[in-house]
């Protein structure tokens, strides 16, 4: 090797070995930041059951002074609002799962008219029917995970959140207990 091409070689390797730290390090965050898939309620249900969830099909939408939310269904879930449940009486069939959505609830800045449009993402909840698993709480298993903007990743809600969550697959069930003749699910299917 010519003196001009180890010069050349050992100077480059010092920013060779940064380039590939560094891109090393931003994978890492970016790997760490949207890996939302590796979270779990502790005795619950894990986000990485839901996998798919953002496209499912809109059940409704629902807004309070504090939050909106879309209330989506995977495809079992779906069939069986089409067919009536639970209006006809039948209970949602295993494997049926619901993903409700919340945001801040913020004015849009680009509609012609007053609008409001989701804002900051707040938390996402899920719910899953498997009666062996969840048989202590009408056969539904419940999660909400909150995210935080500032580290783009998701925690399970705990008991010090609003609603409180207990940080186990039952912490839903007792606010749906009112509406277990609706297979303790509150969310209608409208028309379309």
């Amino acid at each position: 090797m010519s003196r001009l091409s180890t010069f050349s070689f050992v100077n480059q390797k010092p920013i060779m070995m940064i380039a590939a730290l560094a891109v090393s390090v931003a994978g890492g965050i970016a790997l760490a930041a949207s890996d939302k898939y590796s979270v779990k309620v502790p005795g619950g249900l894990a986000f990485s059951e839901f996998k798919g969830y953002e496209d499912w099909q809109s059940v409704a939408v629902s807004q309070t002074e504090s939050a909106m939310a879309v209330i989506l269904a995977n495809p079992v879930m779906i069939e069986a609002y089409r067919s009536g449940v639970p209006e006809n009486g039948k209970p949602f069939p295993e494997g049926s799962k619901i993903a409700k959505i919340h945001w801040k609830p913020t004015l849009s800045t680009e509609s012609p008219s007053l609008a409001t449009v989701p804002g900051e993402l707040l938390n996402v909840d899920f719910i899953e029917k498997d009666s062996k698993r969840f048989a202590d709480s009408g056969g539904w298993g419940y999660a909400a995970f909150i995210y935080d903007q500032a580290t783009d990743s998701f925690t399970p809600a705990t008991t010090s959140d609003s609603p409180p969550q207990e940080n186990d697959a039952k912490c839903g069930f007792a606010c749906h207990t009112i509406v277990q003749a609706k297979d303790y699910i509150f969310t209608a299917y409208p028309r379309r």
